[in-house]
């Protein structure tokens, strides 16, 4: 049974670090409203490295950001967490593989390749952890600007790249789980001491023979055969 977690938990893990891998690099984090669009044949979308606009002749034009000081704190943020979201799977992946059960790597024992898959789980945690604040602090900055009656800008509503961000979240989250709960905690049995002890008191036994002193004869029989 533990076997069999640890496999589906690096399976699904793996599963979310392709995921989050298409989530970063997808430039549909936001998508501009057809609500305040002058035509519907074109289209405006953002990620996190740039801007594009598409026709619909299917010309497509994408301008990166030119600045990186001069970008909103949550786009910074967003994109710092996603980096780290990646490199935490993919060390997940790594320590995960080392401490499955059905390897065999190096001479670790079966308590020390618990622990390696453990924290391959915590690791998986911790990277779904980060890509689910950075796609929903994204999602509300974006569905409090188009609900802001005072924003003068552009207004975008969600985008597919934010759907992919939690699917890859909800992924890494169960992936780490089911790693963790394949290490179970095992309490060592107490070392009990057995003393075994012979005893040959048996009439049968062949032990040491003991010798009695005779008890003195009667002096009253000792005189009859004088």
């Amino acid at each position: 049974m533990a076997v069999a977690l640890q496999v589906v938990g690096l399976v699904l893990g793996v599963a979310a670090w392709c995921v989050q891998s298409s989530c970063m690099s997808s430039q549909l984090w936001k998508v501009r409203s057809q609500i305040e669009s002058l035509s519907s044949s074109q289209w405006q979308f953002e990620g996190l490295w740039m801007s594009c606009a598409a026709t619909s002749l299917g010309s497509v034009q994408c301008s990166r950001f030119k600045t990186v000081l001069g970008l909103p704190i949550h786009l910074q943020t967003c994109r710092a967490l996603m980096i780290l979201s990646l490199l935490l799977s993919l060390a997940a992946i790594i320590v995960s593989v080392l401490g499955l059960k059905c390897t065999k790597i190096g001479r670790m024992s079966e308590r020390v390749k618990e622990q390696v898959a453990l924290s391959g789980g915590v690791l998986f945690i911790l990277s779904g952890l980060f890509t689910l604040i950075a796609v929903s602090w994204y999602a509300a900055r974006v569905i409090n600007d188009f609900y802001d009656p005072l924003y003068g800008g552009v207004r975008f509503e969600l985008g597919t790249g934010l759907y992919l961000g939690w699917v890859s979240a909800s992924l890494a989250l169960l992936g780490g789980s089911m790693l963790c709960c394949s290490c179970r905690k095992t309490q060592p049995t107490p070392v009990t001491r057995q003393f075994s002890y012979s005893y040959s008191n048996s009439s049968s036994s062949r032990g040491p023979s003991i010798y009695r002193a005779a008890l003195p004869l009667d002096n009253s029989s000792s005189k009859a055969y004088v």
